[in-house]
């Protein structure tokens, strides 16, 4: 596919008034999270100097989604996807803004700050399977692969800007203003989403069987897919063994490199900027063929980049480093997820994607408190080599599969999987 053709497959997608709109306000919401993600992670390492806390933190953030997502995937399959996204902007704001007045009057210490991060997970664990689930309904399916690509383009474009604004505001004016932009953010996306209107209604929905019974079907549903479940595996020790390395940046730029907090927003921008570039490529792919073999390559790039990252003496390696494993993460979790809203049917979308979510959050929360402990026993670099050897492993045994994977998940190129299939 030529260049031409690639970016104007980009630009019909956000053309497409609904989803265009949608993911303008998303954008604004996103570059305000990534803000205020930066300046806790920066708060507390100045707080506690410690990779134990910034773990605890990143658990407090993600880990609610293992608990969560499974029942959020039922009442996504349930109730009004825009209607649910619209009431989770409101709450987030309103949080936000109390972590924000609380830092102003001296009360943000380290429990506060835990409390109201966990609050904020609560609330992005419920709304995330709507969140992803709304996707396929602003977009036609031919539409789909480039839709889900750019929605995470949008997200790690925000992974670069909201850390760059987040060394500004907190080196000019202070942490607490940080705050105060992400409270400010979350009313872009619900103003967004007041005009915004699907594209086609959710599909009929099936009688209510309960909600464990429901929430139970849609983990099933994942296993027994074919390949679906050695997909969604790998992207698990992803999550677990790699992605906590982004939780734990503040720990890196502070102790490792002798950093500041525009140095961690260097480091955290970075990772934006590789993944933006694998999201663009991937948005204009002409199909889903090659995304089993893509996301392996990226796991073995991963292990790379990383174990040398491990061993980087300064920021002058680190950055690139940051860059390319930025393009392996996002590239990696764009061809799961696009396996996965090709290969299930839509009356299941809401729960087998609260399944991706479920591992997309709980994986890094998990990993990161254990590499945070792990870390302040031994020091940061060692618990990441060992990861990514338990990686490599990982990713050999998927490898090992890859073509019967590749039958099983792209011959539809495109087309929805149909009920035992």
């Amino acid at each position: 596919m030529s260049v031409r053709l690639h970016f104007r497959k980009v630009l019909d997608t956000l053309l497409e008034p609904n989803f265009g709109i949608y993911i303008l306000g998303n954008a604004i919401s996103l570059i305000g999270t990534w803000t205020q993600r930066v300046a806790a992670g920066w708060l507390v390492w100045q707080l506690t100097g410690s990779p134990a806390w910034l773990g605890v933190i990143a658990f407090a953030d993600l880990f609610p989604a293992v608990v969560i997502a499974p029942f959020a995937g039922v009442a996504a399959d349930r109730w009004s996807r825009l209607r649910i996204m619209r009431l989770a902007q409101a709450l987030g704001a309103v949080i936000a803004g109390v972590l924000a007045v609380l830092y102003f009057a001296g009360l943000a210490g380290i429990w506060v700050l835990v409390g109201m991060t966990l609050a904020l997970g609560l609330v992005d664990a419920f709304v995330q399977p709507f969140r992803l689930a709304l996707v396929s309904e602003l977009v036609e399916r031919d539409r789909l692969t480039s839709a889900v690509a750019i929605k995470s383009v949008t997200f790690n474009l925000a992974r670069f800007v909201g850390p760059a604004v987040a060394g500004l505001i907190i080196a000019t004016v202070g942490v607490g203003w940080a705050f105060t932009v992400n409270a400010l953010s979350f009313l872009a996306l619900f103003a967004a989403l007041a005009v915004v209107r699907e594209l086609r209604p959710p599909p009929p929905r099936p009688p209510a069987q309960g909600v464990f019974t429901e929430a139970a079907a849609g983990v099933r549903y994942a296993a027994r897919t074919p390949g679906l479940a050695v997909v969604l595996g790998l992207l698990t020790a992803t999550c677990l063994l790699a992605r906590p390395v982004v939780e734990l940046l503040p720990g890196w730029a502070g102790r490792i490199f002798g950093g500041t907090a525009t140095d961690l927003a260097a480091l955290t921008s970075a990772i934006g900027i590789g993944a933006v570039g694998g999201g663009i490529w991937l948005a204009g792919r002409p199909s889903a063929s090659g995304l089993v073999w893509i996301m392996i390559l990226c796991c073995y790039g991963l292990v790379a980049s990383l174990i040398v990252f491990a061993m980087a003496p300064g920021m002058i390696v680190a950055l690139p480093l940051m860059v390319v494993t930025g393009f392996f993460l996002v590239t990696s979790a764009i061809s799961t997820q696009t396996l996965i809203q090709l290969n299930v049917e839509d009356r299941m979308r809401g729960r087998v994607l609260s399944v991706y979510a479920m591992i997309i959050k709980g994986g890094p929360a998990i990993g990161a408190l254990v590499m945070g402990f792990a870390a302040t026993a031994a020091g940061l670099r060692l618990p990441l080599v060992v990861a990514m050897v338990l990686l490599a492993l990982a990713t050999v045994a998927a490898h090992l599969g890859r073509r019967r994977m590749e039958g099983q998940l792209e011959r539809h190129d495109g087309e929805p999987r149909g009920e035992g299939a």
